[in-house]
């Protein structure tokens, strides 16, 4: 029947919706798992079509809800009964709005994903700790920042790593003995987001 075509396309317009809202924020959890860092900004370009991708896949969803619920036209009714379709079963539209849920609240959970890599480092010499906060361009969600905090702790000699996605920026605390500003740059860089210039020296 149409309306039943109808519904399953609004059903899976509503679940790639829900996929594409989040989707700037699930390369950099497949970047570390691939270990391919340099394509974890790739799709942040969406970050600012995730609030209309998130309205779709609630519209859309919420359709495939409506023609599954509203009352059958006395003219189904007198139709033989037959076992419905995969796609025509409550547990089908359950399946898709739960995963659609899952989708669109990634970011807020996507650090879970990121092992603690950072390092015990014993600090012999106080003056050689330095702070420089870089001014980073790409970051959409808290799965940017743990991208950014992961790359920074592999190098030696960091003692802490802040990033933030909504100031565009990472603090970074480091032994100068043990490593640079430029590996550190260069750190940031390999994730695939990029640092405009470095804001001040402490």
């Amino acid at each position: 029947m149409k309306t039943e075509k109808t519904s399953k396309n609004a059903a899976y317009t509503g679940l790639f919706a829900a996929v594409a809202a989040s989707s700037c924020c699930i390369p950099p959890v497949i970047a570390l798992i691939a270990g391919v860092g340099g394509s974890a900004s790739a799709l942040s370009w969406m970050e600012p079509f995730r609030p209309y991708l998130i309205g779709l896949a609630i519209v859309a969803i919420g359709y495939a809800w409506y023609n599954y619920l509203k009352p059958k036209k006395a003219e189904d009714c007198c139709e033989v009964d037959a076992k419905p379709k995969w796609y025509q079963t409550k547990g089908f539209l359950i399946g898709i709005t739960l995963f659609a849920a899952i989708s669109i609240s990634f970011p807020y959970y996507a650090h879970i994903f990121y092992p603690n890599n950072k390092k015990e480092i014993v600090i012999i010499n106080q003056s050689d700790i330095q702070t420089v906060n870089f001014n980073v361009q790409g970051m959409t969600c808290a799965g940017c920042e743990e991208s950014i905090k992961h790359a920074v702790n592999e190098l030696e000699g960091i003692v802490n790593v802040n990033a933030s996605y909504e100031k565009a920026s990472a603090e970074v605390e480091f032994d100068n003995t043990k490593t640079t500003k430029e590996q550190i740059e260069k750190a940031i860089n390999s994730t695939g987001y990029k640092v405009i210039n470095k804001v001040k020296d402490e």
